[in-house]
């Protein structure tokens, strides 16, 4: 049996974990508005056309942001196209996603939704193909009391009251050659710090997200991150990175060790701030929001291209299986190592489209297993992140070497109880685990939840949404001081401790 010995001590923490990582994306793509949290006409929608059996769903999440609305939809979007009357707004061609956007559902909508949902919205502007002056109208829609052209527009939609929305995008992927409108480092860093600049003189309050490198793998990084933040340091408040990892090579065994990968990017992110922040001798600081990550398998078919301009069709509908909930856990748990400097994380998307929540039209909704993952983080994920040291068993696999077979971390909350999130990536064997508590007298397992499958590709389906979820049967328990399990192979395991 493979080994792994664990050590956290009440005096060694990394930082208060922000609750802004417990976010989400709603993009106008594919199936995740129309047909996922929208759909009017659906049995179970409301009075707005919401899809209430997808908010039950939702609600257990307790998001604290949604950010909208991209994406590379942003970068030809008009935002104007989503307030006012549904009858006069304009359809559009959306060339990201090669589809009609009707713009039944905008800016007004998700407001609505969020509302009821509970969340705040993190807006996403367009600096792609627009300018300065269209991001400071929104937040003047957004924000601005009244008495102007575009808040008392606000109040003629329905909205009385300002939005007071905090969190502000400064595009998205603009690095990207997929990208309408990219640019290189230094022109988009002035074109961002201008934006901020006029953004934040209608309010003071807003924080803003400059958009960094799309990816660990582009050639862009992290050189366009410097060169895009020492034009806008000052100006700005999160640097927008984003990560996606897959199984498109169908080799378990290196895809679950592609979370090591994610912990890597978000140092060398981190690093780079650091590295700005200290040339321009500057006391403000600017954290790191990973408002777009998970697993995505399809990220190389061009699907979009072969079927154009239709309304809504289902893009980009993975089927996502048990593994996909242990490299999706491990790509949380690299969020919680680095509490520190990832200050919000949005996993993408909220429905249907790189999503775990799946719906068929006019019909039912199920979830994926990677939601049970994603549900124990925002659960249990709330606290202050300790330093957990993990001594584990490692394998080779195609890509990376000395992978441990556990991956580990610790949170403790504001009662002192303490969660343990560990992940035994072993396909074929169980894991003998051995954690150590240092400076924690007294506790005991509450619960030891599991989530397995014998099955790497075992998943839910509409017929069979229940083939794989989670259950209170793991075996850990104390023993002067020290807990003790077997982790199932190929397990997602959440151990509860309290005095």
């Amino acid at each position: 049996m493979k080994k792994a010995k664990v050590i956290i001590d009440k005096d060694f923490t990394i930082a208060e974990i922000d609750e802004k990582v417990f976010s989400s994306f709603v993009e106008p793509l594919g199936r995740c508005i129309y047909g996922g949290i929208y759909e009017p006409g659906h049995e179970s929608a409301d009075e707005d056309g919401f899809r209430q059996d997808v908010m039950e769903y939702i609600k257990p999440l307790n998001l604290t942001l949604n950010r909208f609305p991209g994406g590379n939809f942003t970068s030809t979007y008009r935002w104007e196209d989503g307030i006012g009357p549904k009858e006069e707004r304009p359809r559009r061609v959306e060339v990201a996603w090669q589809c009609i956007e009707t713009n039944e559902f905008g800016l007004d909508e998700f407001a609505k939704w969020s509302d009821k949902n509970g969340s705040d919205v993190m807006m996403t502007v367009n600096l792609a193909t627009r300018g300065v002056l269209e991001a400071m109208d929104c937040v003047e829609y957004c924000n601005f009391e009244g008495g102007t052209h575009w808040s008392e527009m606000r109040k003629k939609n329905g909205f009385e009251k300002p939005l007071n929305y905090k969190y502000w995008c400064l595009s998205n992927e603009i690095d990207g050659i997929w990208q309408v409108g990219q640019k290189p480092g230094r022109e988009y860093g002035l074109l961002a710090k201008e934006a901020a600049k006029g953004m934040k003189l209608i309010d003071s309050e807003i924080k803003t997200v400059l958009a960094g490198s799309s990816s660990p793998g582009q050639d862009t990084f992290p050189a366009f991150d410097v060169e895009a933040l020492e034009e806008s340091y000052d100006f700005i408040d999160y640097l927008s990175v984003h990560h996606y990892i897959g199984n498109m090579e169908n080799d378990s065994a290196n895809y679950l060790a592609k979370p090591m990968v994610t912990d890597r990017y978000l140092d060398n992110v981190a690093a780079a701030i650091a590295f700005v922040k200290a040339k321009k001798r500057s006391e403000h600081e600017v954290y790191i929001s990973f408002d777009e990550f998970n697993t995505w398998h399809s990220i190389a078919r061009e699907e979009r291209f072969e079927k154009k301009w239709r309304v809504a069709p289902p893009l980009l509908e993975d089927t996502y299986t048990a593994e996909d909930a242990l490299a999706l856990g491990g790509m949380l748990l690299s969020v919680l190592r680095h509490a520190d400097s990832v200050k919000i994380a949005c996993v993408s998307e909220l429905v249907n489209c790189i999503s775990h929540i799946r719906t068929r039209n006019q019909g039912g909704c199920w979830v994926l297993p990677p939601y049970y993952a994603f549900l124990h983080y925002t659960q249990y994920g709330r606290g202050t992140a300790l330093l957990t040291k993990v001594n584990s068993d490692v394998y080779d696999s195609k890509d990376y070497k000395d992978v441990p077979y556990l991956d580990a971390q610790a949170v403790v909350d504001a009662q002192d109880n303490i969660t343990v999130f560990a992940i035994n990536r072993s396909l074929e064997e169980q894991l003998e685990m051995s954690l150590e508590l240092r400076g924690f007298e007294g506790y005991s397992v509450k619960k030891h939840i599991v989530l397995t499958a014998d099955d790497p590709k075992a998943t839910n389906t509409e017929d069979t949404p229940d083939a794989v979820k989670p259950a209170e049967n793991g075996n850990a328990r104390c023993e002067n001081g020290c807990v003790k399990a077997v982790l199932d192979k190929m397990s997602w395991n959440v151990i509860c401790l309290s005095k």
